[in-house]
């Protein structure tokens, strides 16, 4: 099959499937690009939610074109980008004519409330998943861990939740960015 086609049902799935927006993509696009497809690796995944995260947009978007780039040049951009937002035309569209018609229906309440937590778990374990990629694995034992991002993890948590300190995500990303290059600095020279 044309690989610009793999690109573009690949992502036309997670376009379709990601209910709940940008970080419930996470799981799929892993699961298409890194399991099924292979055309990335862990590690290169976890870079791929960093810069997509980092970059303006939304992230199922910058993904798709983190991915098209990598495996099939600006052909790849163009249809995994394409795959990854015709999906959600096409159902925010019949949504608009549908919700207009039948707001008032407690049938459509109620489906909405429901599927809430199901968005809620995906993205938590994609959360997780991601976690334990940036600060290893307990499954692996301590040694596996490195304490340095632990440590930023915990206080970038800390610091997006205070209630005295306002520090917003950009500010945080971009000091995260900072720190992660004086460490590798340090690491080199020693």
């Amino acid at each position: 099959m044309n690989i610009f086609l793999q690109l573009f049902l690949s992502f036309f799935q997670v376009g379709l499937f990601s209910i709940g927006g940008g970080y419930a993509a996470i799981p799929l696009i892993q699961v298409q690009s890194v399991d099924i497809k292979g055309w990335l690796t862990l590690a290169e995944f976890a870079d791929l939610v960093t810069i997509a995260e980092m970059t303006p947009g939304p992230i199922a978007i910058n993904s798709a074109t983190f991915v098209g780039m990598k495996v099939a040049g600006l052909g790849g951009v163009l249809a995994a980008t394409l795959g990854n937002i015709l999906p959600s035309c096409i159902i925010m569209i019949i949504l608009a004519k549908l919700y207009e018609k039948y707001n008032k229906q407690t049938l459509l309440k109620d489906i909405l409330e429901n599927v809430r937590p199901v968005v809620v778990a995906a993205i938590f374990t994609a959360g997780l998943s991601l976690l334990q990629l940036a600060i290893g694995s307990i499954a692996l034992g301590l040694e596996a861990l490195d304490l340095f991002a632990i440590i930023v993890f915990v206080l970038a948590f800390l610091l997006l939740n205070s209630k005295r300190i306002k520090v917003g995500p950009i500010l945080l990303l971009v000091v995260g960015a900072l720190v992660g290059i004086g460490y590798a600095l340090i690491r080199g020279m020693v």
